[in-house]
């Protein structure tokens, strides 16, 4: 008979925790999914490639309904005690959003109830005594707050499943469960805060389908502010809702849809007499979904906000990654605190969101400051104010000519080293600006704009042609063009899945604007190899990645009183952007009148000087850094050798230990791949020390500080030896090819059996016949262990 000590956890799950939930009533079918991934794993970036970290596992999640769980548990094997998973399952039930957890051995369940708030919060119970799916399903009411039955048959009402297999992400699960969960129990305000690219509208899709089969939202009206935003929506998710859903075009109304969906300008005329929503009665919609309702819906004075006003009977549910906190406006106020949040850092973590690097450029004329000479007149015969411009200044009130051209050369010389085709998006001050960017640029990459003109598309609220190529630009499957030179117009609403490189030359002082600006590029596409992305700065914006408010819960800074007043607003669209409705025409907005402050009489205040324009600059890069992501998500702001000593010394108190744990390890690739799960990346180290070192040479240098051996000089060493004379010569080749291959690419190609299908090896035979060579597949990983040794002998 077997000992159950010596059975694995998979043994232990199938012959004692199945057994035990299936006897408890849970349907295994539909209720019970085992080793459950639920996130992707973290990219790793080397260099110019990624790797992906582990995925986050839950040995056992059950399900009332699909999508509706309500315990989880952690499976051990019987060598380690029932309570071994305890801490594991708490902490995945934290980020899933589950109340109850349960850890097993196969002697019996260890059961912690987190709605319990006095009492027993933990107990043992035997395997024959796992709660049912009803027992469960209490708890988790309670845990919601869920107490009458009219929010019990909303909350457990069906998600939407096509047939695909797609379901929802975790945290769409988490949004989704929340929002129609505290609709059941009368919210009439909810703000989601998710991340750019972790699927709002997909999300939102959801929450609208459960609460409109539930039938207590019968008539639904989705409000964006972009064309481009209602069409993917139509086209995407929202496409399931067929014939029960129609876009609202040219402001007329039909009242015979259920699903609407319309821009905020295509419901408004500016006439309270003539805007169109108001051929909807107050009471029409059940429910209303502002998305990136940051941009109005938050603004006490934004004409959007009429449309909220007057539907005020309807819920309303706010979605934004940037939920818009000023002393003038503020979503929180409107919306309350955010029901859920899903942070890019949280995204970036799990792996559904791309990690980035910043390479910040420090020119002379930035960082010193450029003083003219007496007397100095611009080109157009305007003389120059004697003073320091500085960043402030330049391409907003002064031009220099050198300084565009250096700034253009900088991004070509990157993208010449990483890829010419990679999606860029250069943000500049103005439209005024991207003219002389995107002209720059053409200059500098005159080769590829004679291959086609459209390499370098300026796409601004003024420029048509380059309207028009948005979609190129946006679509994976189009090369051209490849950099899109803009001011404001793509901050927001463009699904740039695989732009690789944003550029930043723009003083942006706002971090909404900041986040949204970053979000362009964290889109994954495995298909396109789109797994990071690089922001070259030029201006210092990433300085904002240190402030507290980049990605965490916003600060409410708006405590406003019943008699104050304040200032308008800031606009939300940028000044070269332009609203146009359902037919692509322009709408006007009416003119705002801002009428100079005059004390005693004084001036009225004069027209804002025009740019100047200079050249024969010396302009020059003065310094330029790298920074990578550790694995908090926080960029590095130390010396990445600094940053890998520390890490390493963390894990590894002494080099001894290093050495040991080097030294017996079957595959070396499992330390490295330990090593990356702390955020030490080989290749940037390697970039940054700027050696040709083994990995193993790389750590005991920039850890313990030993003097590192290259690559070749350990090969060399092993060949002076001559270790291989025990081996036939055909298998000594093999080895030899092996040490060549170690030369060329390091340790941790060659311990992967596939390398033996590549040239040279493929000139010995197929795998299976150079294995022969040496005996069999165990006497080849035997040799190749004594090459590792011999390689690491010095150490």
């Amino acid at each position: 008979m077997t000992n159950k000590k010596d059975l694995s956890e998979r043994d232990i799950c199938t012959k004692y925790i199945t057994p035990a939930l299936k006897q408890a009533g849970w349907d295994l079918q539909k209720q019970v999914r085992e080793e459950v991934s639920f996130t992707d794993g973290r990219i790793y970036v080397k260099g110019n490639l990624s790797v992906r970290g582990k995925r986050k596992r839950a040995d056992y999640i059950l399900y009332y309904k699909p999508n509706i769980p309500v315990a989880i548990i952690e499976a051990k094997d019987n060598s380690q005690s029932v309570q071994s998973g305890i801490q594991q399952g708490l902490d995945y039930a934290t980020i899933l959003d589950i109340p109850s957890v349960f850890s097993s051995n196969g002697d019996a369940f260890y059961e912690h109830d987190r709605t319990c708030s006095n009492g027993t919060i933990e107990k043992e119970i035997p395997l024959n005594q796992f709660p049912s799916p009803e027992e469960l399903w209490q708890r988790y009411k309670k845990y919601k707050g869920i107490e009458s039955a009219e929010a019990e048959e909303i909350s457990t009402q069906d998600y939407f499943f096509d047939g695909s297999g797609r379901s929802p992400r975790y945290y769409q699960q988490i949004a989704v469960n929340r929002s129609v969960e505290a609709i059941s129990k009368g919210r009439q305000r909810i703000l989601l805060t998710m991340a750019t690219g972790t699927g709002k509208t997909y999300t939102a899709f959801q929450i609208i389908y459960r609460l409109w089969k539930a039938g207590v939202k019968k008539r639904v009206l989705f409000l964006a502010d972009r064309n481009a935003l209602i069409d993917q929506t139509k086209r995407g998710d929202f496409r399931h809702f067929k014939d029960k859903m129609t876009v609202i075009k040219h402001k007329k109304i039909d009242k015979s849809y259920e699903i609407y969906l319309a821009l905020y300008q295509g419901l408004t005329n500016y006439d309270e007499d003539k805007d169109a929503y108001r051929e909807f009665s107050r009471d029409f919609f059940d429910l209303i979904v502002i998305d990136e309702c940051h941009r109005g819906s938050a603004s006490e004075d934004s004409a959007w906000r009429e449309i909220l006003d007057y539907f005020c009977s309807a819920t309303h549910i706010g979605l934004t990654a940037t939920p818009k906190e000023t002393e003038t406006v503020s979503s929180t106020e409107y919306f309350g605190d955010p029901i859920y949040t899903y942070s890019l850092k949280q995204g970036i973590q799990d792996g559904f969101l791309a990690p980035y690097k910043v390479v910040r450029v420090g020119l002379n004329v930035d960082l010193e400051g450029w003083r003219p000479e007496v007397g100095k007149n611009d080109k157009n015969g305007q003389q120059v104010e004697d003073r320091i411009y500085n960043r402030k200044d330049f391409d907003k009130n002064l031009v220099i000519d050198e300084r565009t051209q250096t700034v253009a050369n900088k991004i070509t010389d990157y993208l010449k080293k990483t890829n010419h085709f990679d999606k860029t998006i250069v943000f500049c001050i103005d439209i005024e600006h991207a003219q002389r960017m995107r002209a720059a640029l053409a200059v500098a990459n005159s080769d590829l704009m004679a291959q086609n003109p459209k390499y370098v598309m300026q796409i601004t609220g003024d420029n048509e042609e380059g309207k028009r190529e948005l979609d190129n630009f946006i679509n994976p499957e189009e090369t051209w063009p490849v950099i899109a030179v803009t001011s404001k117009l793509m901050t927001t609403g463009v699904d740039a899945q695989t732009c690789k490189l944003i550029v930043l030359d723009s003083n942006i002082g706002s971090m909404t604007e900041f986040k949204q600006i970053i979000g362009r590029g964290t889109r994954i596409n495995e298909e396109f190899g789109k797994y990071f992305f690089t922001i070259l700065d030029f201006r210092n914006v990433t300085d904002l990645f240190a402030d507290p408010t980049f990605d965490g819960d916003p600060v409410r800074v708006k405590v406003v009183g019943e008699e104050e007043e304040f200032e308008t607003p800031e606009d939300e669209l940028g000044d070269d952007e332009t609203v146009t409705d359902d037919d692509g025409e322009e709408i006007t907005f009416p003119p705002s009148i801002d009428e100079p402050e005059i004390i005693d009489g004084g001036d009225i205040i004069s027209e804002p000087k025009p740019k100047l324009y200079v050249n024969g600059v010396n302009v020059s890069v003065l310094n330029e850094r790298i920074q990578y992501m550790d694995t908090a998500g926080k960029l590095i702001t130390g010396s990445l050798k600094d940053y890998t000593r520390q890490k390493v010394r963390e894990q590894y108190q002494s080099l001894n230990d290093f050495l040991t744990k080097w030294n017996s390890a079957d595959k070396k690739q499992a330390i490295i791949d330990e090593l990356i799960e702390q955020g030490i990346v080989y290749e940037n180290l390697k970039e940054a020390i700027g050696k040709e070192m083994d990995i193993f040479d790389m750590i005991c240098y920039t850890a313990f500080d030993k003097p590192p051996l290259t690559r070749s000089e350990r090969v060399n060493q092993v060949k002076k030896r001559d270790v291989f004379t025990a081996y036939g010569d055909q298998a000594k080749k093999v080895l030899e090819a092996l040490l060549d291959k170690y030369a060329d690419e390091g340790i941790e190609n060659i311990e992967d059996i596939k390398i033996l299908k590549i040239n040279p090896f493929d000139q010995f035979g197929t795998p299976t016949e150079i294995v022969r060579l040496f005996g069999g597949k165990r006497q080849y990983m035997q040799a190749l262990k004594q090459l590792e040794q011999s390689l690491y002998q010095a150490a």
